[in-house]
């Protein structure tokens, strides 16, 4: 198993060190007095977005994590140690929901993100604590207060500019090659994409992250192929390219079933800017290319990018209306950001 976008991880921080129990013994020191320490604080649990992560994958054979305990008090007024804390690295994009699988926890969209999942117990008071005018001797202490411990679960959805979506052998994996350095499984029969594939795209300087994910075909929001799960992977893309193969006998049927999809999913994803491009133009004559555009053009609204990752053409078109809409976007979140943040901005190391 390469990729793994959800899991079920178990966690517990540590408990707190016990409280001690002790009196000052010294020559010549008649009364002493208590003088026990107090247990040191339990270890943490935190969850940590970090950089060079695109999947679960660390997770798939361990899903238990405990933090140490802390030290028990000393005497001689000495504290125990604090209990190591636990830190679970994750790619940027992942979600922590709680053990039902709906309530969010936090979501960490930016790499160095932190995150306590769960507090380590306080450390116990020593018999030195409870020293008053009434009670010069106490012979009790408190024990250590008990971690948390809780299931949650990790569920991934990667960081990209832009995401591909069509059927299955529209093109997806060969355009990502063709137009990044990743090398996802290329063959001429369906869903040879059976995980999401990530490549960073150049065009005139500028870089961006495409998303493919494995095709869409109908009924797969009711679980038909491969569902329609791995669409999490573009809702946070800023812009969908739409493949659609021009060897496809009706291409506007291909459009329309992939848009319902989209639709049937939700969580925003229809409502994303989209540009739509007639895939393997290579591969038909010239006059079934013309009918094929006009079709789609139809169904889709918009007059259709014409492209062939084998032989260039239109690649550069396409990539460019990409970059457009994404720094337009990013534009627009900076404005934002600006006018929420007053036009202050972190300062940078």
């Amino acid at each position: 198993m390469k990729f793994l976008d959800e899991t079920k991880v178990y966690i517990r921080s540590g408990d707190g060190g016990a409280g001690s129990v002790s009196f000052r013994r010294e020559k010549y020191i008649e009364f002493g007095g208590p003088d026990g320490g107090d247990g040191g604080r339990g270890g943490d649990v935190w969850v940590e977005a970090v950089d060079g992560l695109n999947t679960l994958i660390d997770y798939r054979f361990q899903q238990h994590f405990k933090a140490k305990t802390g030290g028990h008090g000393m005497g001689r007024n000495r504290t125990g140690a604090g209990g190591d804390s636990v830190t679970l690295k994750v790619p940027a994009g992942t979600q922590i929901f709680e053990e039902d699988g709906e309530t969010l926890i936090c979501d960490l969209t930016t790499v160095g993100e932190r995150y306590r999942l769960a507090a380590g117990g306080n450390g116990g008071f020593g018999n030195a604590h409870f020293k008053s005018a009434t009670n010069q001797a106490p012979r009790h202490a408190n024990p250590g207060q008990e971690g948390q411990e809780k299931t949650v679960w990790f569920r991934l959805k990667l960081i990209a500019d832009a995401g591909l979506v069509g059927l299955p052998n529209a093109g997806k994996s060969t355009f990502l090659a063709s137009v990044t350095r990743a090398r996802p499984k290329i063959a001429n029969y369906p869903f040879t994409t059976l995980h999401p594939n990530l490549g960073v795209a150049t065009i005139d300087g500028r870089e961006f992250v495409l998303a493919d994910i494995p095709g869409l075909i109908e009924g797969a929001h009711e679980g038909v192929g491969i569902g329609d799960r791995f669409l999490g992977h573009v809702e946070r893309t800023r812009v969908l390219l739409h493949l659609v193969s021009a060897l496809e006998e009706d291409v506007a049927k291909a459009y329309k079933t992939v848009r319902h999809e989209l639709e049937a999913y939700g969580h925003g994803i229809a409502e994303k800017p989209e540009i739509v491009a007639l895939s393997q133009v290579d591969v038909v004559d010239a006059k079934a290319r013309a009918e094929k555009v006009r079709a789609l053009k139809k169904a889709a609204k918009r007059t259709p990018y014409e492209i062939s990752a084998i032989t260039g053409e239109g690649m550069t078109g396409g990539l460019r209306a990409l970059r457009d809409i994404i720094v337009g976007a990013k534009a627009e979140d900076a404005e934002a950001e600006a006018a929420r943040t007053g036009g202050v901005t972190a300062p940078k190391d």
